[in-house]
């Protein structure tokens, strides 16, 4: 991983004590953000922690030093120095002086994204989901400059606060060929996304911090015209966004639903139940844990799916061994609160999953589980749409039947099916062979119907 900076830019505009101290600092090459506050000690922090620079106060003469050097400050109290990455925020006191400054260091990290080339390579939308400072910004500069170089996609950055592309009228060359959009005012980033499809023809659009409604909808509006889109929002995972009732759009949105009592039976809930609205704008979901570790979602429309019922679902994490490996999980764990009481986990208890879906051995005679290369089954209790989209997503050629006695298979709830003796009794008689699940998902389906291959 090759790390690339204008850090010197940077000291450069700070007082001599503390540019003195950084510039032979051992971890200069750590340094996340110096603070100036008014009446405090300089601090600086690193990725190993926090540590102060100087014995001497900051004054209003440091401060002004500092301001003087710099761009103007934007209505989002963020400035900028010219043809580089770093971002300095300010602090105002109730006469708006300017009495604290954070000095964040701006990267380019090339291989940054290593870990995820395959996910840019499939066209999909990606939403990357992170506490502050943990790098999402430096991660969609470096995707932007592999996606305009290396792939040769027309790209266009929406750079609201000048921080993918710096602080100047000529993009850093961090962004690669990629075109950079700027936002007069943080309250139009939304019309400059809709204007950037209109007039720049891109194939992919780029967007830093979703942070309001508007912004959510313009970037669902952005998804229906056909656009790949990469943004990054506030929070640690999926589950946080779909509290959040503004973003949550991004995901497809929740809704309650009420269903009939005959309904909420088959399926073993509650009548009033959340379900997601819509499809999502962005396909895959990229948890950053740590700078070294994260999360992805492969199928975020699944994922949501999931965790409204009540479900853990984590796809698959990957990691940074060293700069120039990486480790990817592709382990699939589920915990299902129906399912697995013991909380164990899927890939070590197959066997245990299979004694808890099979109710009854079926017929030796293994022919007569197909007909014509179809299974035939009879579906009690479970929601027929259910059963297609769960043998469809497999590849399983079925043909349901009304007419148990045409069935080979029977599935249905456990709980019902233990509750109807005269069903299990014709089934047993007929040679039918019986396969149960503990609740209506599709997770269950979808293993059970790989159990019955």
């Amino acid at each position: 991983m090759n790390i690339d900076r204008d850090l010197e830019k940077l000291l450069e505009n700070l007082p001599f004590f503390i540019k003195k101290t950084l510039i032979n600092h051992p971890k200069k090459n750590q340094l996340i953000e110096i603070i100036l506050d008014l009446g405090r000690r300089p601090e600086a922090r690193f990725i190993t922690g926090p540590e102060y620079l100087s014995q001497k106060i900051i004054s209003w003469q440091d401060l002004d030093y500092v301001t003087k050097r710099i761009s103007k400050f934007s209505d989002e109290n963020r400035a900028g120095i010219d043809r580089t990455l770093h971002r300095i925020s300010c602090i105002r006191n109730r006469q708006l002086v300017i009495n604290g400054l954070t000095c964040r260091v701006g990267r380019a990290i090339f291989g940054t994204i290593s870990l995820i080339r395959d996910l840019l390579e499939s066209g999909q939308s990606i939403l990357i989901l992170g506490k502050p400072g943990v790098g999402k910004t430096t991660i969609i500069r470096e995707i932007a400059r592999v996606l305009s170089e290396e792939m040769e996609k027309r790209v266009v950055i929406i750079d609201t606060s000048n921080e993918i592309a710096g602080d100047s009228d000529i993009p850093h060359i961090g962004i690669g060929r990629a075109r950079r959009l700027q936002v007069a005012k943080t309250q139009l980033q939304h019309h400059v996304m809709i204007e950037a499809v209109e007039n720049h023809m891109p194939e992919v659009i780029i967007i830093d911090e979703i942070g309001t409604e508007l912004e959510a909808n313009a970037s669902r509006t952005i998804a229906e015209k056909g656009v790949q889109l990469v943004g990054t929002a506030h929070g640690n995972s999926l589950e946080n966004l779909i509290k959040n009732p503004t973003l949550v759009d991004l995901v497809g949105g929740i809704q309650y639903v009420t269903l009939s009592d005959e309904e909420a039976k088959r399926r073993g809930t509650q009548k009033s139940i959340l379900e997601r609205k819509s499809y999502p704008a962005f396909q895959i979901a990229i948890e950053i844990n740590t700078r070294y570790s994260w999360t992805v979602h492969e199928d975020v429309k699944m994922s949501i799916d999931f965790l409204l019922q009540g479900n853990y679902f984590v796809n698959q994490v990957r990691q940074f061994v060293n700069p120039i490996k990486t480790k990817i999980k592709c382990k699939n764990y589920f915990i299902d609160s129906f399912l697995f009481s013991r909380n164990i986990f899927l890939d070590n208890n197959w066997n245990s999953l299979r004694s808890s879906n099979r109710l009854f051995t079926r017929s030796k005679n293994t022919n007569t589980i197909l007909n014509n290369g179809n299974l035939v089954l009879y579906v009690y209790s479970l929601p027929v749409n259910l059963v297609k989209e769960a043998a469809k997503k497999i590849g399983l050629n079925v043909l349901l039947t009304d007419n148990i006695e045409q069935a080979t298979i029977l599935i249905g709830l456990k709980q019902h099916i233990k509750q109807n003796f005269k069903l299990r009794q014709f089934a047993k008689k007929k040679h039918i062979a019986i396969y149960v699940v503990n609740s209506v998902s599709l997770f269950q389906l979808l293993k059970l119907f790989k159990l019955i291959l």
